[in-house]
């Protein structure tokens, strides 16, 4: 009987839709959750908490590959850090896979606005440096912003009347279902270090992202262009977050909108 994957984020944006491509290609799967839940056929959930540590010991015993998407704003580094010390202490030195964000090694996140704007691109780079330093045999695939997450945050700026929208800004959403069959092809696959970066198909301005939002919604707003004069949005304006050269999805943001919203 082969080992379990550990997949931590299992039931997050990007993590529930790696359990069952796992489960199709004949693994059984363990899932870190916070909180108990009814898992699925061939799935096994374990209760621990990266933040504090409990239950992580028992979630990594037995395993030979982990698959990291578990992540916040803040605390990646932390919470990394504790997975890879309980691995470690197995004696099995599990293959760490580990999602992280394209531009984590671009984008400088110095002062405190940058911080409070941007701080998840120093968040993910901080938890690379800890999966490369683990000891662990490691593989780490870099992807564009989801086009989940996207939406999250056309809709809530939409909220306003008038919607502030950062000049220069340009982003390339990529469908989160494509970036997870390439991790599980990563986690079946050998360590390979930090692989080629993962982009979605087409590079839009902000403004155009809002503005698709707006007319697939039936909504109307007055869009009021505003320069963020930080380093990390500096560093956006110039490209930092794009892959231009890994339009590996296929799926546009259109077509994502098509689907999920409506008038």
């Amino acid at each position: 009987m082969s080992a379990p994957i550990l997949l931590t984020g299992g039931t997050g944006t990007l993590g529930h839709l790696i359990a069952p491509i796992l489960r199709e290609n004949g693994h059984d799967v363990r899932i870190l959750s916070r909180s108990p839940h009814k898992p699925a056929d061939g799935i096994e959930l374990t209760i621990g908490d990266l933040s504090t540590g409990d239950g992580i010991a028992a979630a990594v015993s037995g395993v030979d590959t982990i698959v990291h998407c578990a992540g916040t704003q803040q605390g990646d580094d932390e919470k990394t850090h504790t997975l890879t010390q309980a691995a470690l202490a197995t004696g099995r030195r599990p293959h760490l896979v580990y999602i992280s964000v394209v531009g984590a090694n671009r984008v400088p996140v110095i002062t405190r606005i940058d911080r409070t704007m941007f701080g998840y691109f120093a968040s993910k780079r901080a938890a690379e440096e800890i999966v490369t330093g683990s000891g662990l045999p490691w593989t780490t695939l870099r992807a564009t912003q989801f086009h989940d997450l996207t939406l999250t945050a056309v809709q809530a700026m939409a909220k306003l009347p008038i919607v502030p929208v950062p000049s220069g800004t340009r982003f390339q959403p990529v469908d989160a279902r494509e970036v997870a069959a390439r991790l599980v092809e990563l986690a079946l696959g050998e360590p390979a270090g930090t692989v080629r970066d993962f982009a979605g198909p087409r590079i839009y301005p902000m403004k155009e992202l809002l503005r698709t939002y707006l007319a697939a919604t039936g909504k109307h707003r007055l869009l009021m262009p505003m320069r963020l004069p930080v380093n990390a949005a500096r560093a956006i304006r110039e490209g930092a977050n794009l892959a231009p050269e890994r339009t590996i999805g296929r799926r546009t943001w259109e077509s994502f909108l098509a689907e999920r919203v409506s008038t």
